[in-house]
This record gives C-alpha cells, structure tokens and sequence, in this order.
C-alpha cells in the first residue's frame, strides 16, 4: 500500500479494504465517535463497502489516511485532509483509537498533513470543524496552527470552524 507521510513515530497510507476490521473496530467505540456525526458500521463488511467506494484519492490525490506506528505496524487511527467539492474547501480530520489519545498521535499527524496540504499539493488553506464539546480536538486544530473562524450548526449541535491560510 503506497505511503504518503512519514511522522517520527508513524507512516501514513492510503485506506484499503484490508483495513477494514481496524476501521470498523474504530467507529464501533462510541466514545470514539461521540462528536463526529457518524454512525456505527453495521458489520465489517459495511466498512469494507465503505472503503471499496472510498474516492478522494482518485479524484483529488489527498483522504483520510491510515496512520501506522512504524516499530509495531499497528492501525492507530486515520488523519488527512478531504476536499469537498461543494464547498470547494480541504478539510484536516483525524480519528484514533482511545489508547492512543493524549499521546500526540493526533496533533503530530494532523500537522504532518497541513504542511502536505500546504507544500505538496499548493492547497491555499485549509479548515477544521468540530462540535464545541470536543475540546480535545479542538485544542488539536489550535496546536497544529489553525485559529477559530466562526460557529456553525454540526447536524444540531454546537460547532465550530477554524481555518488556516498558506503563506508561499
């Protein structure tokens, strides 16, 4: 499976549908889950369909990544930016299992994805959003440089959006 990042303690790659257990053991943690909106894969083969269908590498050469530990090859999670069209905006998000939290997976990661963003693929900026209750990943957003735009509504909870601008 092709690499896209490296951090000092992991490698970031493309999802596959190899990863498909890890993917769903991940969303099955409700704590895991809890401010992102997303339900519960119904089953691993949901999650596997879910994968087969994943596009953003095709279509916009960035997604969620898969993030591995590089001495033990362990799936921690997934971090990466995801371009929505819609909105025409790149959008950094990350999820990781709960043994890996307050460990700095997320925010070493998250940032080894803007300067990606930034340096790799000449994004212009970039934004993240997030329920105001999860003030973990906020403080994640703030740490890898992004700063409080504005409030939104993250289907009928409190949200918020931050951003951050490339200076070439």
């Amino acid at each position: 499976m092709k690499k896209v990042l490296e951090t000092e303690r992991t490698y970031l790659r493309e999802l596959s549908i190899a990863d498909a257990e890890s993917f769903y053991n991940l969303n099955l943690d409700k704590e895991v889950i809890r401010y992102t909106g997303d339900v519960v894969f119904e089953s691993i083969n949901h999650a596997k369909k879910f994968l087969e269908n994943y596009d953003q590498y095709q279509k916009y050469g960035v997604g969620r990544w898969a993030v591995i530990h590089k001495e033990t090859n362990d799936f921690l999670g997934w971090c990466g930016l995801k371009y929505s069209s819609s909105s025409d905006e790149y959008d950094i998000g990350f999820r990781f299992f709960r043994k890996y939290w307050n460990l700095g997976y997320a925010t070493e990661t998250a940032k080894a994805c803007i300067e990606y963003g930034f340096h790799t693929m000449q994004v212009k900026s970039i934004v993240g959003r997030a329920m105001k209750a999860n003030i973990a990943s906020i403080k994640v957003l703030e740490k890898i440089g992004l700063s409080y735009k504005c409030d939104f509504d993250f289907d009928g909870s409190a949200g918020v959006i931050y951003t951050i601008t490339a200076i070439f």
